[in-house]
């Protein structure tokens, strides 16, 4: 007879499987409730095979099946099935997790899950499965686990399976009487003696935490249930609301119908810009006849930092235009006329990469293919096409720019001005040729600016050996190929290792030429040896010390990176090909001593990303150091302000070492130098040199450059042979003459003469010198006027973490993703279609992944606007969250919820005031709410004038959210539900002040949020409803003149009121009292104080949400026990009754725990910063934030603490 062994358990679900189906068997097995011999099997279920010499089947699954088909076997032999239905035990790991998903809720249907598992199985075995493993498995599963009724709705078959089957005898043997689940409570499982009498302290512990999960299980199971008793209320989101009233472009956006429950952004926004700038709103001829007519507010001037052509939108570029459009809207809402002009540069390098790329990707052709002429029209195209996309982008941002007077540098107008600029300073002096050292790229081929070169780190050092006759010199480099064109080795003077090498030669290894040993201040005596090997063709400082000391300037490299002037084997290699040579040259010789690390930074191309070299190529410069003193001292004697001024030393510092400017660019798109070379076709005139610049002359015109040459060498016109340079101007060049070239410089125009010099240039700090210092320069040299008055530098766009913006850490935000809103998978696609290798994107898509989980939310333009300005400080980064961008598009809604619950206290009928003013009986809120308005527009005045955003947005929003919405519109909603005549009468002058609020509040924001602030304004009723402005954009910016609010006696009351209030509130939310409404107790240290507080006893109710107030004179015996106290000011103290509110013992157990909680953090922060070395490896901005969260949490803790005591005297 077959034995098997099973569980003592009576809710063993292993044992009760294989019990069922021995109750299908022939002949049953012998059951035995004990472990199987330890030589049979470990585990129960077994089954031992009496009849297959011992055979052992283990797993419930696997013992049911085989029992449950001894009627039907396959197979030749007993051995061979029990192998069969062993095979199949897999299936006892893979179904019942699957089966016991059934109530949470059911996943599969079991026939479906047959044919997922199983289709692959043989016709035999899929039968017995079907019959026995639906019977056995499924069935037992129902016993312990029962489904609800309201999860059997949609398992009428399995219902109907579950009853046919669970009736039959096998089943009611084993399991008894079974019945339908109607409701899951909570089970305690029988406890087994032999388990309980070894259970460990640990597995108590977790039996336990299970019995604690299945009670809140439970109690959400019946917090679902009332849910779905309860009636259902539709959820409406935010932000799906459009606008679909059919308006065509630049006409006015509908304000008669309703508007919508919630703010939506893109309803917002909708329509306004194309009819703000068909009105000519954004014109400084707006409301005058000219731009020449006399205006005492004044004229304001700024024009754009022009972005490059092939640019889009980033963060920087939103930062800009959000302060510049702040600082446009504010001063043209003043009265002034005012122009922010907009522009783009032509960006050279990258224009010209981006159609080379364009051309080879489509039609395999070089620009070289093409020809000079036929390239540039291609540019030209494509900027036609493709140019004007950042400009719709601009406009998304609501810039108020004059679009009638955008210019392009490379339009004929500005081409025309810098064509003039370069001719006017070369036939000064000023510009000149000479042959120097300029940052090269071998891929571009041509110089670079110091802008567009970027450093990385790298480690490495040489060490070679240089013999003089006798002995060696061991010299230190980091580019061991230059020593191809090496002309001399230099030590410190001071070196006492070198002193008796004075007036020595060496001799270079791979050729006969000596090299003087020289001896210089620049050489680091710690770096290596103390003494370097010289190239002055091809290291800036080596080309001083080689200046210096007369050497020989050998130029080793082609513009293409090819070895040239140099022995073989190396003539003709590759730059970095020709390093291993050279190394391994001097390992053949002997000479070379060791390589170690040394921390360095090699210059690279942004454009192109190759190593950037430095090579010697005769080009256009600019002598700038005249120009640069005049510079300095324009700051120095208080004719040009930096702010903020502590770039005051950046400034100075580079004026005052100024080198001069190389201009040239080995490109084709771009301003072709009007510069041409001179060849005289007479005997008695020299042939010249490229380097000479004698031999250059600079003209309007060819005819214009040869009658120069002629006049110049004294010949007539036609013997001279004009060949103009190939070169054009560095982009910098034409931008540094934008701010009057735009005005038609070098004509006369009504613009220039009323709109130059510019009143402000508002940029980032990170282009001080390449942009704004070359326009102060220029402008100064040029126009003999300062191209502007101030200049605002604002702080460098960083992420929430502190990184600078790169795409390779996935942190690089484009502007338009955070107003209309993008996914996580958007995010990653806008990743794949970049540049970047494959391991920098899913580098990237890891950094994507951790700050934006779900994407970026839509937040709008006037928020990201509003949470731009908020974030200037006036420092160097700012660190942009852009959760805190949504939290403003949530002041948005709070905005848009505030005037609608106004304009429907007003009522339709209301008409304001022609004038605000007081009438003599308003209340001590009304005054007291004008004050407020009155401070926060004296604060957005000084802010604006002071260029301080952070004060004027902190104003704003106090005023709106604390001050309007939380406060003041609280404490009038009893003044308006009053129905006497005398409450009419003091509703009727609430409304006044409420309008008053509102008209003046939207116009103090609408430089900030032009979009949101338009809509409402435009619903509101005007004082002068004839002559009003028709927009907002238009309408004069608030002056505290036009808002007064009275007596300050009354409005010192109020801020009483308010001091006592504020404390409640913090009461109560340091004691969790959400809805609850305690009783309040003021104790006053006098009667003034408390009559005061019984006078204005309702508005302390009201906006505290106390039960009652309750004014006291005397000491603390008067005050009911059970009371939190907090001190309100000098003269009050509240006690907030909380007996009886709350639950004790509960707070003082809560409290514990964020105690110690509290304790351990700051053990833990005063161990990191007791650290030896703390101070010198973290960063000063981690400092700064663990000493703040260090302080934050001694506060919370002191509360803590105070708080408990509080709760155990009440116990």
């Amino acid at each position: 007879m077959d034995t098997l062994y099973i569980s003592s358990h009576p809710d063993d679900f292993r044992s009760l499987l294989p019990l069922i189906a021995a109750e299908f068997c022939r002949s049953p097995p012998r059951i035995v409730h004990e472990d199987p011999p330890a030589e049979v099997a470990r585990s129960r279920p077994a089954l031992v095979l009496a009849g297959a010499g011992g055979t052992v089947l283990t797993g419930a699954n696997a013992v049911s099946w085989y029992l449950a088909a001894a009627g039907n076997r396959t197979g030749s032999e007993k051995k061979r099935e029990s192998q069969v239905w062993q095979w199949l035990s897999f299936a006892e790991n893979e179904l019942t997790p699957v089966a016991c998903a059934v109530t949470f809720p059911l996943l599969w249907s079991p026939e479906a899950m047959l044919h997922y598992k199983f289709s692959s199985f043989s016709s035999t075995i899929i039968q017995v499965l079907k019959l026995y493993l639906i019977c056995c498995n499924w069935l037992c599963l129902f016993h312990l686990k029962a489904l609800e009724p309201v999860d059997r709705k949609s398992l009428v078959n399995v219902t109907r399976w579950f009853n046919t089957c669970v009736n039959q005898p096998q089943f009611l043997k084993v399991l008894g009487k079974i019945s339908l689940c109607e409701k899951m409570v909570p089970v305690t499982p029988k406890p087994s003696p032999a388990v309980n009498a070894t259970a460990t302290a640990a597995q108590l512990k977790k039996e336990a935490k299970k019995r604690e999960k299945m009670e809140k299980f439970q109690q959400k199971k019946e917090m679902e249930e009332k849910k779905k008793m309860q009636p259902q209320t539709e959820k409406k989101e935010l932000g799906v609301v459009t606008y679909n009233i059919p308006t065509p472009p630049g006409e006015k956006k509908d304000v008669l119908s309703p508007l919508p429950d919630s703010y939506s952004p893109q309803f917002v926004e909708a329509s306004w810009y194309s009819w703000w700038e068909k009105q000519g709103f954004f014109k400084p001829e707006y409301g005058r006849k000219n731009v020449s007519e006399p205006n005492p507010c004044g004229v304001f001037m700024m024009c754009i930092p022009p972005p490059n052509v092939t640019g889009s939108l980033q963060l920087g570029h939103a930062l800009t235009n959000a302060i510049q459009d702040c600082l446009t809207r504010w001063h043209r809402m003043r009265g002034e006329t005012t122009l922010w002009n907009p522009g783009c540069d032509h960006a050279g390098i990258a224009t010209q990469v981006v159609v080379e790329k364009k051309l080879m990707k489509e039609r395999k052709m070089s620009r070289h293919d093409l020809g000079r002429e036929n390239f540039i029209q291609e540019v030209w195209k494509w900027k036609n096409e493709k140019g004007d996309r950042i400009y719709h982008q601009l406009k998304k941002l609501g810039s108020s720019l004059d679009w009638d007077r955008a210019c392009f540098t490379m339009d004929d107008k500005l081409s025309f001005a810098v064509q003039e600029a370069f001719i006017r300073m070369h036939e000064e002096g000023v510009i000149y040729r000479s042959k120097r050292l300029v940052n090269w790229s071998c891929t571009l081929n041509s110089a670079i600016s110091d802008i567009e070169v970027r450093s990385y780190p790298y480690t490495d050092i040489f060490k070679i050996k240089c013999c003089p006759a006798d002995e060696e010199v061991v010299v230190a480099t980091t580019r061991i190929e230059t020593m191809l064109g090496d002309t001399a080795v230099a030590v410190h003077p001071n070196d006492s290792r070198y002193q008796h090498l004075k007036g020595k030669m060496v001799v270079h290894p791979f050729c006969d030429r000596k090299m003087p040993i020289v001896f210089d201040d620049f050489v680091d005596m710690s770096f290596g040896t103390g003494a370097v090997k010289i190239t002055p063709a091809h290291d800036h400082n080596d080309y001083e010390v080689g200046e210096r000391h007369k050497l020989p300037f050998i130029n080793i490299l082609d513009e293409n990176g090819l070895l040239i002037n140099v022995p073989p084997p190396f003539l003709g290699m590759k730059r970095f090909e020709a390093r291993k040579a050279v190394l391994q040259a001097l390992k053949d010789l002997g000479q070379f001593k060791e390589v170690k690390d040394n921390p360095m930074v090699v210059p690279v191309c942004s454009r192109s990303k190759d190593i950037v070299e430095p090579l010697l190529k005769p080009q256009w410069y600019v002598d700038c150091r005249e120009m640069g003193k005049q510079a300095a001292d324009v700051v120095r004697n208080g004719e040009l302000k930096i702010i903020p001024d502590h770039h005051l030393k950046t400034w100075f510092n580079w004026m005052d070492n100024i080198r001069d400017w190389c201009i040239s660019r080995q490109l084709w798109w771009g301003h072709r130098i009007p510069a041409y070379f001179v060849t005289v076709n007479d005997p008695s005139v020299k042939p010249g040199e490229d380097v000479d610049g004698h031999y250059w002359v600079s003209g309007r015109s060819q005819e214009e450059a040869r009658e120069k040459a002629a006049k110049r060498f004294n010949v007539t016109a036609d013997k001279i042979y004009l060949r103009q340079d190939e070169d054009v101007l560095d982009t910098w060049f034409s931008s540094g003459i934008f701010p009057f070239s735009i005005f038609g410089w070098p004509n006369e125009s009504e613009d220039l003469r009323v709109f130059y010099p510019g009143t402000l240039l508002e940029t980032g700090h990170d282009i001080l010198f390449f942009w704004v210092a070359r326009m102060v320069m220029m402008g100064l040299k040029l126009t003999g006027n300062l191209p502007f008055k101030e200049v605002y530098l604002h702080a460098v766009v960083r992420d929430a973490h502190g990184r600078k913006m790169s795409k390779s850490l996935g942190n690089v935000i484009d502007p338009l993703d955070v107003i209309t809103g993008i996914s996580l998978e958007g995010l990653y696609a806008l990743l794949m279609e970049s540049n970047l290798d494959p391991l920098e994107i899913e580098k990237a898509k890891q950094g994507q992944k951790s700050d934006y989980p779900s994407g970026i939310p839509e937040c709008g333009t006037d928020a990201l606007r509003f949470a731009l300005c908020a974030y200037t400080s006036q420092g160097r980064d700012i660190n942009l969250d852009v959760n805190r961008i949504l939290g403003y598009r949530h002041f948005c809604n709070k905005l848009w919820n505030a005037v609608k619950f106004a304009m429907r206290t007003l009522g339709e009928g209301f008409v304001p005031w022609v004038k605000a003013q007081l009438c003599g009986s308003e209340s001590v809120s009304d005054r007291w709410i004008l004050s407020r308005l009155s401070a926060a527009v004296a604060l957005c005045d000084s802010g604006f004038q002071a260029y301080d955003f952070p004060t004027v947005t902190t104003a704003i929003y106090n005023f709106w959210l604390y001050e309007l919405c939380d406060v003041y519109l609280e404490s009038v909603k009893p003044v308006l539900s009053r129905t006497d005549s005398e409450g009419q009468k003091q509703a009727d002058i609430c409304r006044q002040t409420l309008y008053t609020c509102l008209e003046v509040g939207l116009r103090l924001l609408s430089p900030l949020m032009p979009f949101v602030t338009e809509e409402l304004f435009q619903r509101l009723p005007r004082r002068h409803a004839q002559d009003s402005p028709p927009s907002i954009c238009v309408t004069p910016y608030p002056e505290t003149s036009e808002v007064s609010s009275g007596q300050r006696s009354r409005v010192m009351a109020m801020e009483f009121v308010m001091s006592v209030v504020r404390t409640i509130r913090s009461l109560r939310a340091d004691y969790n009292l959400t809805k609850t409404r305690a009783d309040c107790y003021l104790q006053c240290i006098d009667s003034d104080t408390a009559a005061l507080v019984q006078t204005y006893s309702l508005q302390i109710q009201t906006l505290s949400y106390s039960q009652a107030i309750y004014p006291v004179v005397g000491g603390d015996s008067t005050i009911p026990q059970g009371c939190a106290v907090a001190i309100a000011s000098d003269k009050c103290t509240v006690h907030l009754m909380l007996k009886g509110l709350i639950d004790l013992e509960k707070e003082v157990t809560k409290l514990t725990a964020k105690k110690g909680e509290l304790e351990k953090q700051m053990e833990k922060m005063k161990e990191k910063m007791a650290k030896n070395d703390y101070m010198e490896k973290v960063p000063v901005k981690v400092q700064e934030a663990d000493a703040e969260k260090l302080r934050q949490n001694e506060t919370e803790l002191q509360k803590v603490k105070e708080a408990i005591k509080n709760f155990r005297k009440m116990m």
